[in-house]
């Protein structure tokens, strides 16, 4: 490797130059037992991958002073249950999170809306419960993500807000 002039070298030091290494290795290949081969796979609990997913908390904290819960809910329960909405239609795109996957998703389930429907509200009440606690409530975040359609999800946020709240029940596929 070159030095620059102002290190002192050794007068009897011999000039150094490029030798090949004794042994060269094998290339590398993906062939571990826990590779995946083909696309990521699709299931019950396998959730829907992305890239930079976790991009999305710091989006949903962003929002979180404009939610508006009810008596009984948890803005914790609002932000963990419409994030992983938001994952899913981030992953439909094939993209990372963005604000709008945020916000479809808040809108959706009424959270931007002080006076959302009772119906809605009492809905959301019940699947939202302790979902911010993923550990022992991933079941019940998944049901929040099925429960919105992919068609609903594949709308822009203007068109989602133009639908809500008048056809709210339509954007849950009820």
């Amino acid at each position: 490797m070159a030095a620059p002039q102002y290190v002192p070298v050794p007068p009897t030091d011999r000039p150094r130059g490029y030798a090949s290494p004794d042994h060269v290795p094998a290339p590398w290949r993906a062939d571990r037992p826990g590779e995946i081969a083909g696309p990521q796979p699709e299931g019950e609990r396998l959730g829907y991958q992305g890239p930079d997913q976790g991009y999305a908390l710091v989006l949903a904290n962003r929002l979180r002073d404009r939610l508006q819960v009810q008596p009984g809910e948890s803005v914790d329960d609002a932000v963990q249950g419409c994030l992983l909405v938001a994952l899913r239609r981030a992953s439909l795109f094939g993209r990372a999170p963005v604000i709008h996957d945020l916000t479809v998703a808040f809108t959706v389930w009424g959270f931007l809306d002080a006076s959302a429907p009772a119906e809605l509200v009492e809905q959301r009440r019940a699947m939202f419960a302790g979902v911010a606690n993923t550990a022992h409530h991933y079941l019940e975040g998944r049901a929040i993500v099925d429960q919105v359609p992919e068609a609903t999800l594949r709308l822009t946020h203007g068109q989602v807000q133009q639908a809500y709240p008048a056809r709210w029940r339509e954007l849950l596929g009820r």
